[in-house]
């Protein structure tokens, strides 16, 4: 009886060594060379890495509710000195998506689109001087806010150029009826996307410098 005690007694003792050891052993997430593989993340940073430009649509409408949390995303992004120096115009009618189309040859799925949003800078509302350009950038974190609250609703869209191609200026401008000193950045395109768009993986190693060049 007290050799089969102590069998038992070494056979646990073995068990629970070997259950700690693989409890407490950390996993390693597969990774391929020169890939980050973001395990588990959630948030802001799932948004971040899945956003991805969509340029097809269904029919599905775009309600008033998203779009105020599109524009409401696009008006918390930086601004230099909080001056603000933007707009923002957001279309639901068919038929003026249709005719900004018209004049865009890069923005031909606006044809099929919900809904736009078209970012505006006002450069008089910016700085003066050598940094009177500051609204480009405070207007482009704002559209990038727009695009990753748009990934982060189920949405779909794409930025389509406008500045600094003078034709473009004019015709959305024409098109919008947008007041003089106002200049139009871009036309966003929103929608449902009709269907599965591939996560593009632009991470390139090459591109990263450490303390210098």
């Amino acid at each position: 009886m007290k050799n089969i005690a102590i069998i038992s007694i070494t056979i646990n003792i073995i068990l629970i060594f070997i259950l700690t050891y693989f409890c407490l052993k950390p996993v390693k997430p597969k990774t391929k060379s020169n890939d980050i593989k973001i395990v588990n993340t959630k948030g802001a940073l799932k948004t971040i890495f899945e956003r991805k430009s969509v340029r097809e649509y269904t029919d599905a409408k775009v309600s008033k509710d998203m779009l105020n949390i599109l524009l409401k995303a696009g008006m918390a992004s930086p601004t230099a000195g909080n001056r603000q120096p933007w707009a923002f115009i957001t279309i639901t009618d068919k038929n003026i998506l249709k005719k900004l189309a018209e004049g865009l040859p890069y923005a031909q799925m606006l044809n099929k689109a919900s809904a736009a949003i078209v970012v505006c800078g006002i450069p008089s509302e910016s700085f003066s001087g050598k940094e009177s350009e500051y609204w480009i950038q405070d207007c482009s974190a704002a559209s990038e806010n727009i695009l990753l609250a748009v990934e982060a609703l189920g949405l779909g869209a794409v930025w389509t150029g406008v500045y600094p191609v003078k034709e473009r200026i004019d015709w959305v401008s024409k098109i919008l009826h947008i007041a003089p000193g106002t200049i139009p950045l871009n036309v966003i395109p929103i929608g449902y996307p009709s269907g599965q768009q591939k996560i593009k993986d632009k991470y390139k190693i090459e591109k990263i410098h450490w303390e210098k060049w």
